[in-house]
């Protein structure tokens, strides 16, 4: 489970001084806002960095303040696993840009080494999607090793740290066996297999080049799938299954009725990413200046792989390459290719964007006031000159910063100054009955989200908890969810009585959901896994049949006598319905 930044910090609440002066609720709240603080120092570095200056870091910061809508959530939503986690993501990729870099001494490279261990164990160890983050971060690393444009002992130590630090997180998560049976885990292994295998991978012409470029894929691949299903055979490993069925029916091979898969498809958080983004992310021209930067690196990039996997000694050739090879050094080429693989999972799924556009800001910075971008561009349309190539890199920057400050400042002045006041009545008279009128042993049933609330609140138990990586809680999620089926109330009273419930809590929201359309409604959903045919006008698949038994969050409202010999109501308001469970001998 990833709550031991929540451990940690009661922890430390408790031994520092602070007890009578601050509450806990702000001690977090300002715990992790500092973290968004180490998250814009991290940007500005790498930034700086990559580009050797400190106006690139000054103008990602400010990027990153005004595009807050779509660089962060930890305004509207604190406590999320990802606001903990990103923050050591971006100090991972500082320290990575800071070791690919040329000429380090011994122990620099050991420092930053210990860095990057430290940033990707603490990145591990607070966001459960972190291998599949770090998947694409070790794909990007692969394909810049096989084009040569990494050193090959830096990418090797890499790997061993995300293993490493993967591993280590699997141990003090009581051996998540998640973690072992991870892509990541598989896909590092099999690189280091295939590398011992072939030796001279980076020797020969270009043809003999991409021959054995080919085999070295599809060795790491087959690999991969191998070691893999091998891991999740002896393990009998099915936690991360529902992603997996989830992916295969978001990308069109072959829709799901699993009820887990269908529960991440209708929500909009994974669906593509809106095109109103880049509206936004262009009004305070990011967006334009990214894909200039983008469109010359990429090009940069083409050059230095062919140049690369050609081997040629040429030495016209080189001399025309130069400004290239200068152009992607190994920091900017391994940010690029960052950028481009978490950007195409942004635009797939919206709820990634955050990995994009907090880098967006690091890339687009870097390009606007790196001397090695302006110089090629000077180059190519034969107005280089070095004293022109330092007035455009200090010039624009500062012109940039200058339109954003004039057009951001104001606004971001007036919410800085606006107070807000949580304000929802009926979940507090909840909250406030369940602590007043049930016993402390008492054992509540409900929605994932409303039961994180009422254990933060009151302390109960609770019969599921909002932690859907592991196939047991997933299908125990699943059983209590039948309060919003077609189901009998001796059906649904044996499933609840099964987990020890004595409370369970009903939602209008939920069961008469209109945030949804016909089809992603949760009650559809739970129809449609139970093989009912779904509510309303539309229609259905041909083999869904009616249900022998009305909705049971609708039916029991009725006070039916097959109702109340198991349900009696013992709270109501316009929001929620708690009914206690008779305890039948």
């Amino acid at each position: 489970m990833n709550v031991y930044q929540e451990v940690f910090l009661s922890i430390l609440y408790r031994i520092l001084p602070i007890q009578q002066y601050l509450e806990p609720v702000y001690f977090y709240i300002y715990t992790l806002f500092g973290l968004q603080a180490v998250y814009v120092i991290a940007l500005y570095v790498t930034s700086w960095l990559l580009s050797g200056t400190w106006l690139s870091g000054m103008l990602a910061a400010c990027w990153y303040i005004t595009n807050r809508i779509d660089t962060t959530r930890v305004e509207f939503t604190i406590p999320l696993r990802e606001n903990w986690a990103l923050p050591f993501f971006a100090v991972q990729i500082a320290a990575i840009t800071y070791l690919l870099r040329t000429r380090l001494q011994p122990v620099q490279e050991r420092l930053t080494l210990m860095a990057v261990f430290i940033a990707t164990f603490l990145f591990s160890l607070t966001w459960q999607f972190n291998q599949f983050m770090m998947l694409i971060q070790a794909l990007a690393l692969f394909i810049l090793d096989c084009f040569d444009m990494l050193p090959t002992a830096k990418v090797t130590w890499l790997y061993i740290i995300q293993i490493s630090g993967l591993l280590l997180v699997c141990v003090l998560q009581f051996f998540n066996s998640m973690i072992l049976g991870s892509l990541l885990i598989s896909f590092n292994t099999s690189v280091l297999i295939a590398r011992t295998i072939q030796k001279n991978l980076k020797k020969g012409g270009l043809l003999n080049r991409l021959g054995k470029l080919i085999l070295h894929v599809l060795l790491v691949l087959c690999c991969t799938l191998l070691i893999n299903k091998f891991i999740k055979k002896i393990l009998n490993l099915e936690s991360d299954e529902h992603i997996f069925k989830f992916l295969k029916a978001k990308f069109g091979f072959g829709a799901t009725r699993d009820f887990d898969a269908n529960l991440y498809l209708c929500e909009e958080a994974f669906g593509l990413l809106p095109l109103n983004t880049f509206s936004r992310l262009s009004d305070t021209l990011l967006f334009y200046v990214y894909i200039f930067v983008l469109f010359l690196m990429t090009v940069a990039a083409i050059i230095v792989a062919f140049w690369n996997l050609s081997g040629s000694n040429q030495v016209q050739f080189m001399e025309e390459m130069e400004e290239c090879t200068i152009t992607l050094k190994p920091d900017a080429a391994y940010n690029l290719i960052h950028t481009v693989l978490f950007g195409c999972l942004a635009l797939s799924t919206m709820r990634m964007k955050y990995l994009w556009t907090s880098h967006m800001c690091v890339f687009a910075s870097f390009g606007l006031c790196s001397t090695e971008v302006w110089k090629l561009l000077l180059k190519c349309i034969h107005l280089y000159t070095s004293q022109r190539t330092h007035m455009i890199k200090y010039s624009i920057p500062i012109i940039t910063l200058l339109y954003i400050s004039y057009k951001f400042w104001p606004g971001i002045m007036d919410e800085l100054s606006e107070l807000r006041e949580f304000y929802d009545p009926d979940t507090v008279e909840l909250m406030n009955w369940i602590k007043s009128n049930t016993p402390n042993t008492a054992v509540f049933a409900g929605s994932m989200q409303l039961l994180a609330g009422v254990k933060l609140c009151t302390g109960r138990t609770l019969t599921n908890h909002p932690h859907y990586e592991d196939k047991n809680l997933r299908e125990r999620t699943k059983q209590i969810y039948q309060i919003y089926a077609k189901r009998s109330p001796e059906d649904v009273y044996r499933i609840l009585r099964s987990f020890g419930t004595d409370y369970v809590i009903l939602e209008d929201s939920i069961c008469y959901e209109r945030r949804h359309s016909r089809g992603c409604r949760l009650r559809d959903l739970l129809d449609i896994a139970n093989g009912h045919i779904m509510d309303g006008l539309g229609e259905n698949e041909p083999d869904l049949k009616p249900s022998l038994h009305p909705r049971f969050c609708e039916e029991i409202k009725k006070n039916l006598p097959s109702y109340t010999v198991h349900f009696t109501r013992v709270f109501q308001n316009k929001t929620f319905h708690v009914y206690k469970l008779a305890k039948h001998k």
